[in-house]
């Protein structure tokens, strides 16, 4: 079944290559960025579009085993102005346009904590189980051009398990003003010290149980990595889109026996439909 939902998905896909956006010019993005989701057509009020995407991925942050997984996409929204109030999944979050030149944005999001079954290698057995907990994600992003054709993005992640920062550049392809296109980001990731050893550290009573090497992380860099987005309109009420993520992990990460590989690697596409 999942094989069959991919196939369609990369075949929706491949005919954009041959398509004009049909919904091109009659509706405006709150930003008109493909990675950031707007059902609102430009109009204040609610908003909905819901759909399913297909990722494949790696099992866990510093796995070299990868699946498919299928999720849902989309959210409900209500727009005032330039203002964007959103509910997706699990994520409750605002988004704000400031003087055509600043966007900002603030979510509550729910974080899956990681188990040792995520390994079907048993890479992760004897380390533990990880909670599952809420973290606040904070994100800016300062365009350099009138038509956000570049800008500069920083974005920090805190909760109970530490503090993560992003910072970099990015670019946007496409002339289109109503979100779709394509964008790229240039990134670097830094983490502190508690993000750092509750993904890759471990420690002496872990090392015990899973015969792992002991090892204790400071803070710094974590990784540097480059993401793709797309979207795509397929009628007015259709989209399509896709993401592609590529971290190639500092060498303090790489040292930890838990990163059995060198980056984390991501690709997804799916559909969405407005109502």
């Amino acid at each position: 079944m999942t094989k069959k939902i991919l196939l369609t998905l990369l075949f929706c896909f491949a005919g954009l290559t041959t398509q004009q956006t049909l919904a091109q010019g009659k509706s405006e993005a709150l930003v008109p960025l493909p990675s950031l989701d707007d059902f609102t057509r430009g109009n204040d009020g609610w908003s909905l579009g819901l759909g399913l995407g297909v990722e494949y991925e790696t099992a866990y942050e510093g796995s070299d085993e990868f699946g498919l997984e299928i999720q849902p996409a989309g959210a409900l929204q209500w727009r005032k102005g330039e203002n964007i109030f959103y509910f997706a999944g699990e994520a409750l979050g605002w988004r704000g346009l400031r003087n055509d030149k600043w966007l900002l944005e603030a979510l509550l999001g729910f974080e899956e904590g990681r188990e040792e079954g995520d390994s079907d290698d048993g890479h992760l057995d004897g380390l533990g189980n990880q909670e599952e907990g809420f973290e606040v994600v904070l994100q800016a992003r300062r365009a350099l051009t009138s038509d956000w054709r570049y800008w500069l993005v920083g974005r920090v992640v805190t909760g109970g398990d530490g503090n993560l920062a992003l910072f970099g550049v990015g670019r946007r392809f496409g002339d289109q003003l109503n979100g779709t296109g394509s964008e790229i980001n240039v990134v670097a990731v830094f983490h502190d010290s508690d993000y750092a050893n509750n993904g890759f550290g471990i420690d002496e009573m872990q090392a015990a149980q899973s015969g792992l090497d002991e090892i204790t992380l400071s803070g710094g860099l974590r990784s540097v990595g480059v993401d793709y987005s797309l979207r795509h309109y397929l009628t007015p009420n259709w989209q399509v889109y896709g993401e592609a993520l590529f971290e190639y992990y500092s060498s303090a990460v790489r040292d930890s026996p838990i990163a059995r590989s060198d980056y984390e690697a991501e690709i997804g596409i799916g559909v969405i439909y407005l109502f």
